[in-house]
């Protein structure tokens, strides 16, 4: 289905035609990065579908779908921005059940999400399978730190500077916009642009 053409749409089509022209054939995992509440979910949101405008099978997923529960974060000390910044979140899952059985393509079944943070409780994994070229646009805090760098095809960065505790331990360990492939600053939000 063709999106409506705002200023918006025009630049995720620009972006996404980078994109592309870095994917070929295969797999094929875009990360997105960014402070709390910087729009970075929306713009991922807004960037699988313009992916999937241009023919693309595309996948979402977001790391609030592997937050730790709140009893495992408390194994690692009070609950402070460092905790949750360090262990607020499920890698080892992300890698098992999304990551690496996406990489395998084919028939290879994967999860997008397995944990919902708002309940504090464990949602039943939904298996699901695509085709051997697809895209998957995972956003959240932290996607881009070193740890996990390896994972991803293509870095996305939303501009701004970190506000929230954990952010700024993040930003001062490795700030996301200096490994980027591209830096998006919504700061208005109708009509996104390059830093």
């Amino acid at each position: 289905m063709r999106l409506v053409t705002t200023p918006r749409v025009t630049f995720l089509r620009e972006l996404a035609g980078e994109i592309v022209e870095h994917y070929g054939r295969g797999r094929m995992i875009v990360a997105v990065d960014g402070p709390l509440r910087s729009g970075k979910t929306v713009f991922a949101d807004d960037l699988a579908a313009v992916l999937g405008e241009r023919g693309h099978t595309v996948f979402r997923a977001s790391m609030e779908g592997f937050h730790r529960s709140r009893a495992a974060q408390a194994v690692f000390g009070d609950d402070t921005a460092e905790r949750y910044y360090r262990y607020g979140f499920d890698e080892s899952a992300l890698r098992r059940v999304l990551v690496e059985p996406f990489r395998l393509g084919g028939s290879a079944a994967f999860v997008t999400r397995v944990f919902d943070p708002a309940r504090d409780a464990w949602v039943e994994p939904k298996w699901i399978t695509g085709p051997a070229d697809a895209i998957l646009v995972l956003d959240g805090r932290f996607v881009l730190r070193e740890r996990l760098d390896e994972l991803w095809d293509y870095r996305i960065a939303i501009g701004g500077d970190p506000v929230d505790p954990a952010d700024r331990l993040a930003y001062a360990e490795r700030d996301p916009r200096r490994i980027a492939d591209v830096i998006v600053d919504l700061e208005g939000p109708a009509a996104p642009r390059r830093v």
